[in-house]
Order: structure tokens, then sequence, then C-alpha cells
């Protein structure tokens, strides 16, 4: 290949995944909005604040030692990476591109910005479940300890070429490493944490707390489903000649399909169940939708991933009821539409990819919820021995706002 072609095509492929990397660091803003608009409004700034620093401990602490446990090159086993070093150098001298006959198709950096922002995003569904409740300080310790480590190990697993990818675990951008894993730590957290004062009364009454903002909520979710195209259109990495353009352009179908399956759906089950057309369901329905496709948006007719995506959003509507029955607080139903639909998700693959097969799909999602939930398990009983996870209860009455930030988001509505 010519050279001058390669670097026009390396040119390419790298400003595409940096962007893509862009539509994907959205996210972070589309899940802030989605929470703040699903929860209290005494406590909005705090679960701003978690979402803002989240992204930033996620960045930093993959750069110091997450990306090389995730991508170590040559890992001491399968399941173990190595110990990792700071991130150095990672970008290609023009001699190498060069040299590589086009088989170095994009940058290093870019590879290293992408990959930060997904781990970002898994933090992120953590934030939404333990809402209301947690300390602001003690999320922080666990998620430097989650994208640091806990994550980056199961990632190695699949996309660092480790155990999961040489047993045949087909994840395409994430619906087990990312959105899974997010899920299992929440969980965990969930189950240490307990409910919200009031939720759930001495009788087995299930109390609905309200959002405050569903404007705002209903901004997240558009925002997360512009974001979700470079989620999964990144995730196919290059688009620099006829046959990935043609993949990327599916991916942006079939990403887009399966979310509008997942929102009417969605929607469709909760009139049904509830007797109303149920705005927080239509929404999840969508996430939900856009969750179960991504671990295979490619395969698919775009048919088949629009129904993908409606049994996501039929699947979010019943596990966000049975959780609910379960007395599991979750305020904005994220273990439902990332761990429950993330499952459906890896299960479906086999219904397009002639090279998916039930057992290692099955093999993954174990693996992968067993380490990520033991490992979150054991971080949230420390902190909780040490520092404590839960704010007071004069300061959860109160609302997160003032006795962890010291300030409100809407001063003039609570105070009068």
């Amino acid at each position: 290949m010519d050279a001058s072609v390669i670097e026009v095509k390396y040119a390419l492929d790298t400003f595409y995944f940096l962007v893509m990397g862009a539509f994907v660091m959205l996210m972070a803003c589309g899940f802030a909005m989605l929470e703040a608009g699903l929860v209290r409004s005494k406590n909005t700034a705090e679960i701003l604040t978690k979402n803002i620093v989240l992204y930033a401990v996620a960045c930093v602490m993959y750069l110091l030692c997450g990306y090389a446990l995730m991508y170590p090159g040559d890992g001491a086993s399968a399941l173990w990476p190595g110990l990792p070093s700071i991130l150095g150098a990672t970008d290609n001298a023009a001699e190498a591109v060069i040299a590589s006959g086009g088989d170095t198709y994009y940058s290093g950096l870019s590879d290293f910005f992408f990959q930060a922002v997904f781990v970002a995003a898994s933090m992120s569904v953590v934030s939404g479940a333990v809402a209301e409740r947690m300390k602001l300080w003690a999320f922080l310790a666990f998620a430097v300890v989650m994208t640091a480590f806990i994550y980056p190990i199961e990632g190695y697993w699949k996309w660092g070429g480790g155990f999961l990818d040489q047993k045949g675990f087909l994840d395409f951008a994430g619906s087990g490493v990312v959105h899974m894993t997010g899920a299992a730590a929440a969980l965990a957290g969930v189950l240490l944490l307990g409910a919200r004062k009031g939720k759930y009364g001495a009788d087995g009454r299930i109390n609905p707390i309200p959002g405050a903002n569903l404007p705002l909520a209903t901004l997240g979710t558009f925002l997360l489903w512009f974001g979700w195209f470079g989620f999964n259109g990144g995730s196919e990495l290059k688009v620099s000649d006829v046959a990935e353009a043609n993949a990327v352009a599916m991916v942006f179908v079939n990403t887009n399909t399966a979310a509008c399956g997942g929102c009417i759906a969605a929607l469709i089950t909760a009139r049904l169940l509830f007797g109303k057309a149920d705005l927080t369901m239509a929404l999840n329905g969508a996430l939900a939708g856009l969750v179960a496709i991504t671990a295979e948006p490619l395969t698919p007719t775009p048919l088949l991933a629009t129904i993908i995506g409606a049994v996501g959003g039929v699947l979010v509507v019943f596990s966000i009821v049975a959780i609910d029955r379960a007395k599991i607080d979750d305020p904005v139903g994220a273990i439902s539409v990332h761990g429950v639909a993330g499952i459906w998700g890896l299960l479906a693959v086999v219904l397009s990819n002639e090279d998916a097969s039930l057992g290692a799909q099955l093999l993954g999602i174990a693996m992968i919820f067993v380490w990520v939930f033991v490992c979150s398990l054991i971080v949230w009983a420390i902190l909780k021995a040490t520092i404590g996870i839960r704010v007071t209860e004069e300061e959860e009455s109160e609302g997160c706002d003032i006795g962890e930030c010291g300030l409100e988001a809407y001063p003039e509505f609570i105070k009068g």
C-alpha cells in the first residue's frame, strides 16, 4: 500500500476514533442529567458532584494503571495480566505506521482515550443505584478501586486477549464488560447500603419516591442515546474503507432501532401492567434496548435488532418491579437496565453471530458477574467498616446536598 494512502487512512481512522470517544464522553453528561432528574431535588447537587468527579477519577486511575492492566500486550497469564506501569507513550511514529503496511490504523493515544471514557461509563452506572443515601467520599474511594483494578481485570479477560476471549466469549462493545460490570458493582453496594428511609413500609408496602425533574431525566436519556452511537460505532475501530464504512452504518442503524424497540415495548408493557403510560419506564426501556444491542450491533438485521431491543424493554419493566418487591432500592433502575438487559444482550449474540457459542456466553456472564460482585462486595464492606458508606439519618432527611456538598441545587424551591 502506498505510504501516502496509509497516512491518510491512519489520520481518518484516528480522527474517527477520537470523535467517537468524544460522543461517549457526552454520555457522562447523560448519566448526570438522567440521575439528577430521577432523584429528589434535595440530592441533586450531590449526584451531579458524583458524576463529574467520578469521570475525572476514572480517567486518572485508568491513566495510572488501569489501561496497562487491561492491555498489557503479553499478559502474565490468561487470567492475570501482570503488574502494570504508568501509561507511557502510546502514540505511533510515522515510520512505524508506514512500515506496518496499514495494520496500524489509529493512534495508540486515541485508543487510550476511547477506553478511558468506557470505564467512566461503567462507573456511572453505580452512581444512580446508590443515590440519595451514600457518602460522597466513600463512593469516590470505591471509584478509585473500580476503575484502577476491578474493571481493567475483567476487561483484560475479553478485550485484552485474556481467558474469556480465548474461550470464544463475544461482547462487541460491552454489554458485559461495561454495563453488567457496573450493575454488579452497584448491586453489591446497594445490598450493603440498604434502602432509602421511607421507601419500604413495615407492612411490606412499597412507597414510590418520584424524581424531581422528569424533563431533565428525558434530556439525559436522549444524551445517552446520542452518545451510544459513539459507544457502539467507535467499537468498530475504523471507517477508512468501504467494508468498514458499511459496517459502521449498520452498527449505527441497529443501535438506533434497538433503542426504539426498547422504548416502545417498555411503554406498552407499563400500560398493560399499570394502566398508565409511565415515562420513566419508557426512558429505561430505551436504555435497556441500547444495552442489549451493545453486545452485538453488527450482525443482526435491523428488524432483529429492533426485536432484541424490544425484549430488553419488556425485561427491564418486569425487572424493576421484581427488584423493588425484593426490597432492593435502586432509585434509577440502573441494576435492571445495565444488568438484566446486559445479560440478555450477551445471550442474544447467538441469534445472529454464527461464531457465538451459548456456553462461551454463559461462561463470560458468570465470570464477569462473580468477579465484579465479589470484589465490589469486599471493597464496599471495607469502606463500611472504616469510614462508613451511609450518611446519617439527619443528613438523609435534610438531603445530601447540604450534608455532603454544603449547597442546594434548587435553593429557592427548597427553602421558599
